[in-house]
């Protein structure tokens, strides 16, 4: 058993699943892995101190595959790219916006109609050329920003607003903009020089992704709430998906890599987990490396902007114009270079967010409140945004949502009554309207909707109300405003 230090920031209330537990120590034995390489090869890291040396555990800890979702790496000498999982910089975005609840409720058949076709039937119309999926990739938002004329204002382009697009840089993370030095297995996904519309840019996803439109239900911290422009009554938008396929893409282009990189007379990981040193022996692997997890990273920054403009669309064609002011879009998903103590190293986050505190965003429009943390309940539930306090025994993290207490195939099988009742008090739109009079004797593709729903309604995951509660007590953020949702989109 690895001697990582491993600290868990959750309450008693809060249940630890065994198999949760066991997946995070069979991680950790990346670090007997790393003596073997260093026997085997003594040049196979440069720094011989390699190793994971720190672990935080969010209270949304459960079970994943290869890496529990809500674990938080520090290591040293390397980093550990499936620690982050496929879905790079699966994250999340939130806009604030001048709309009132009764404004949404009382026309939420017809935005209903709207959010369908703009995000499932084929009105997304996201014209890009070759060069825009280029910048896109290469250089994330900025690049974006310095081709979007290119799509003369077609389609979704006409609700980007280059001047505000330019001030909300600096409410994303490292301002959602990595610099790549090639796009590595996207060159079809790239398309042809002149204007042209792909599946993938403005897609949700699967699983537990989803985009909703919530209502400010409680304010807590009237200073930070006001600063940040949150009223109650005020709708939002809450936006949780990632990088789609291109993550994918990207995550199995590395898998590979390191798989080949492994020396051939050593028997390989029982647990599947590759170490990608940080050596000269391995510069342009390193290389290779970091281009395909900027080129998904930029990806899913892109992806999450256009989404918020397709919402936009889908509500101000039955509203109106009206005011969409990004608070902030981090990464959940990820890894970030990071001097801890004047230990350099590399920060894994695999389901858990950045929570720095006031003094750690200086220079950002975050530095009197702290970072700005959203952490949804399950569908249907109410979510919280936070503040970051910036715990440094947690590795500055908080959660990235309620946790799961079912497992996909056991949500699947829970009575049709309880699911009855959850829909009869909840607005759900996806590709599927099951009140469409076509489908009446489609049994096969009402079975199909109605399971995957499953999936995901609200007995799937913990209660959301101790999770946050083992953020307060632990220090790791301070709830700013809890928020309903009107209605959440699905894919």
């Amino acid at each position: 058993m690895s001697n990582t230090p491993i600290k868990y920031f959750i309450n008693p209330e809060v249940k630890v699943e065994n198999n949760a537990v066991e997946e995070l120590h069979r991680l950790l034995e990346v670090n007997e892995t790393i003596v073997t390489l260093q026997k085997h090869s003594p040049d196979y890291f440069d720094d011989q101190d390699a190793g994971v040396l720190e672990v935080a555990i969010t209270p949304d800890f459960h079970k994943g595959s290869g890496i529990p979702v809500g674990t938080t790496l520090f290591t040293r000498g390397f980093v550990l790219p499936q620690a982050i999982g496929n879905d790079i910089n699966c994250g999340m975005r939130l806009y604030v916006t001048d709309l009132r609840e009764e404004q949404i409720r009382t026309n939420l058949d017809a935005i209903e109609r709207n959010v369908r076709h703009v995000f499932f039937e084929g009105g997304r119309n996201i014209p890009m050329t070759r060069q825009m999926r280029e910048k896109m990739f290469k250089e994330g938002l900025i690049g974006i920003l310095d081709s979007h004329k290119e799509a003369n204002g077609e389609g979704i382009w006409r609700y980007y607003n280059e001047k505000q697009q330019e001030l909300d840089l600096n409410h994303v993370n490292k301002m959602g903009s990595f610099i790549a030095e090639s796009t590595i297995g996207l060159d079809d996904f790239l398309g042809p020089a002149e204007l042209s519309r792909d599946a993938q840019i403005g897609s949700l996803g699967g699983g537990n992704h989803f985009f909703e439109i919530q209502v400010v239900k409680k304010v807590h911290q009237g200073s930070i709430a006001s600063q940040w422009g949150l009223k109650e009554g005020q709708v939002v938008l809450m936006i949780h998906t990632g990088s789609v396929s291109i993550g994918y893409n990207s995550g199995a282009w590395i898998k590979e890599m390191l798989k080949k990189m492994y020396p051939t007379s050593l028997k390989h990981p029982d647990n599947g987990m590759y170490p990608l040193p940080l050596s000269e022996r391995f510069e342009p692997q390193w290389r290779m490396f970091w281009s395909l997890l900027y080129n998904a990273a930029n990806f899913a920054f892109a992806n999450r902007l256009m989404l918020g403009l397709m919402m936009y669309k889908s509500i101000s064609d039955v509203l109106g114009d009206f005011e969409h002011r990004l608070l902030y879009d981090a990464p959940h998903n990820y890894l970030w270079e990071e001097q801890l103590e004047q230990v350099g190293g590399f920060l894994h986050r695999k389901g858990s967010c950045t929570a720095k505190s006031a003094e750690q965003m200086m220079g950002t429009p975050f530095q009197y409140t702290g970072e700005p943390v959203f952490i949804p309940g399950s569908m249907g539930s109410h979510s919280f945004i936070l503040a970051g306090l910036g715990n440094r025994d947690s590795l500055f993290s908080a959660s990235h949502g309620a946790g799961r207490a079912l497992s996909r195939g056991d949500a699947v099988k829970v009575d049709d009554d309880r699911f009855r009742e959850f829909l009869a008090n909840f607005r759900v739109i996806n590709p599927i309207d099951p009140k469409r009079a076509d489908l009446r004797g489609r049994s096969d593709i009402l079975k199909k909707w109605e399971e995957e729903l499953k999936k995901e309604a609200p007995y799937a995951y913990k209660d959301i109300t101790p999770v946050i509660q083992s953020h307060v007590d632990h220090g790791m953020a301070e709830i700013v405003a809890e928020v309903a949702p009107i209605a959440t989109v699905k894919g």
